[in-house]
């Protein structure tokens, strides 16, 4: 700066600065948003897959523990799977904004839908991080016994689909926090 006047040279290096920023969120963007689909696809399977079979009695007689047994378990596959969807289908904005880092009212609708999504995903990680508790504590007020000491392999695969889960919805916080950071940068 000479005499109160800026020079050419110190504004384009500022405005590239600042576009460098940007890029840079977007790609970091992108990144979390396939880390987060993994963790929400990883959920989904790994609790749409748990199942034990315990025999009783008899071979021909068992006991079986599966997913679809418990509607929250239900509800947390079905939540796991929308937003893996999504997270899926949102890196294709994600790219634009890498591509075109000054884009503002595509970060808008991504924090809208990004915040919906965590919604979906707390509620049905909470649904199902309330069952896991019941099955490894039981409730003796309510008189439930705990289940995972007969169906441990069962108990363990749905909490880690609950872990999973619980980290994607640390990765959606991330997300929508590097959008909001992204914007007020414009």
């Amino acid at each position: 700066m000479k005499g109160g006047s800026i020079e050419i040279g110190e504004v384009s290096k500022g405005a590239s600065q600042r576009k460098g920023m940007k890029r840079g969120l977007s790609i970091m963007d992108f990144i979390l948003r396939i880390v987060a689909a993994a963790a929400t696809l990883g959920g989904a399977v790994g609790m749409g897959t748990a199942e034990e079979s315990l025999p009783f009695v008899t071979n021909f007689m068992q006991f079986r523990a599966e997913y679809d047994d418990l509607p929250s378990f239900v509800f947390f596959v079905l939540a796991n799977s929308l937003v893996c969807g999504y997270l899926v289908l949102s890196l294709i904005l994600s790219v634009f904004h890498i591509v075109r880092s000054s884009a503002v009212k595509s970060r808008v609708l991504l924090i809208v839908f990004d915040t919906v999504m965590l919604g979906l995903l707390i509620a049905g990680a909470s649904a199902a991080a309330a069952i896991v508790y019941l099955a490894h504590n039981g409730n003796s007020k309510a008189n439930w016994f705990p289940i995972c000491q007969q169906f441990n392999n069962y108990c363990q695969q749905a909490s880690g689909s609950v872990v999973g889960s619980y980290i994607a919805v640390a990765f959606l916080i991330i997300l929508i926090l590097l959008s909001a950071a992204a914007i007020s940068r414009h």
